[in-house]
C-alpha cells in the first residue's frame, strides 16, 4: 500500500539547490563543530591534570574558557559537555555527505534528526543563558559551537518543512535564510549589551 501523499516517506519534494545548501550546512557545520569540541575536550583534560593550566582560548576575564570550563555548567549531565559534540557532530557531517552524494533519507529519519538537533539548539541556548547570566563569561571554542549548531537546527527544519514531514509553508523554500541571519543578530546583540563595557573598553 502506498503512503498518502501528504506523509512522504523520502525527501523527494526539496528542490535540488535547497538539498545542496542543506547539505554543505550539515558537512560544514559538522566539521567545524567536530573540530571545536575536540579542542575543547583536550583542553578540559589538560584543566583537570593541572588546575593551574591556563586554556589556550582564555584571553582574559571575559574571554576566558577555563571559567567557562570550570563552572558546573560545563558537566550538565554529569560529564564534560564537548563530549556530546564529539558523538553528535560527525554524525551530522555524515548526514550532510550522504545528502551530498543523492541519498534519499526517509521520514522517519528525518523526524529523528531533528529531534536530535532540536536538544542541540535547545542545550545551546541554555548554554548561552548561563554564560552571558549567570558565570558571565565567554567561552571562543565555546561560541564557535554556538554559531555551527544553530544554523545546523534551523536548515535541518527548513528542510523537514519542505519536504513535508513538519506542517509549514513553502515560502521556507525561498526565504530561509533571513529568519537565520535574524536569530544569530540577537543573540550577537544580547552578548554585545552583557559585556558592552568590555567590547567599549577595547576600542577606546
Amino acid at each position: 500500500m502506498s503512503a498518502p501523499a501528504t506523509e512522504p516517506l523520502v525527501d523527494t519534494g526539496v528542490p535540488p539547490r535547497l538539498r545542496t545548501i542543506v547539505a554543505w550546512v550539515l558537512v560544514i557545520g559538522g566539521i567545524i563543530g567536530t573540530v571545536a569540541a575536540l579542542v575543547l575536550t583536550i583542553e578540559k583534560m589538560a584543566l583537570l591534570e593541572d588546575p593551574f593550566y591556563q586554556p589556550s582560548c582564555s584571553i582574559d576575564a571575559t574571554l576566558s574558557c577555563g571559567s567557562v570550563m570550570q563552572s558546573e555548567q560545563a558537566a550538565a549531565f554529569g560529564f564534560p559537555n564537548p563530549l556530546i559534540g564529539l558523538a553528535a557532530f560527525p554524525v551530522v557531517a555524515t548526514v550532510g555527505v550522504a545528502v551530498l552524494a543523492g541519498a534519499r533519507l526517509p521520514r522517519w529519519f528525518w523526524l529523528a534528526f531533528q529531534a536530535g538537533t532540536l536538544f542541540g539548539v535547545g542545550f545551546v541556548h541554555w548554554l548561552i543563558v548561563q554564560s552571558l547570566y549567570s558565570i558571565g563569561a565567554l567561552c571562543p571554542y565555546c561560541m564557535v559551537v554556538w554559531a555551527v549548531t544553530i544554523p545546523i537546527f534551523w536548515y535541518t527544519t527548513v528542510h523537514n518543512v519542505v519536504a513535508g514531514h513538519l506542517p509549514g509553508g513553502p515560502t521556507l523554500a525561498r526565504r530561509h535564510l533571513a529568519p537565520l541571519l535574524f536569530w544569530c543578530l540577537l543573540i550577537v546583540i544580547l552578548i554585545v549589551q552583557r559585556f558592552w563595557s568590555y567590547w567599549s573598553g577595547l576600542f577606546s
